[in-house]
């Protein structure tokens, strides 16, 4: 067990101030921070010591009360790990040819999406330019209507 695995189960016999602590961390920050009003609301100087607490231990500013290790340090170790060779060729060259594939439909599908963007923008500007159009003859015609 790591240290903040540790820290996130709970004791065998908590007390009621480790046991909404804990029950606190399993819903995360929000959860804190409605504690913390609530507190407020009902006699201030709980919320200030919940406010105290939650800066304290770091719960404030933190990413999650749930898990401290960045789940984004995970993916990218992860990510990086899938690109080392396992050390079977079959399996290295299916996995190279894969992605050399999703690769290539995921710039087919950049380029699809890119040509539907440039069609979309063609499409709002034909529609301002007729729009542009219309009120200008629009206007001729009354300006002709008024002379005569």
């Amino acid at each position: 067990m790591t240290a903040a695995s540790q820290h996130y189960t709970q004791p065998a016999n908590p007390g009621w101030l480790r046991r909404a602590e804990f029950w606190l961390d399993q819903r995360g920050k929000p959860a804190w921070i409605v504690a913390m009003i609530l507190g407020f609301i009902f006699f201030w100087p709980i919320g200030l010591a919940l406010l105290a607490y939650m800066i304290w231990s770091k719960r404030m500013f933190g990413k999650s009360c749930r898990n401290r290790h960045s789940h984004r340090h995970a993916a990218f170790q992860q990510g990086f790990n899938a690109m080392r060779p396992s050390g079977n060729v079959a399996f290295d060259a299916y996995k190279a040819d894969t992605l050399r594939r999703l690769e290539d439909e995921q710039k087919s599908f950049e380029d699809f999406l890119q040509r539907l963007r440039e069609a979309r923008d063609k499409s709002e500007f034909d529609q301002f330019m007729d729009e542009r159009a219309r009120k200008a003859r629009d206007e001729r015609e009354k300006g002709e209507i008024e002379e005569a």
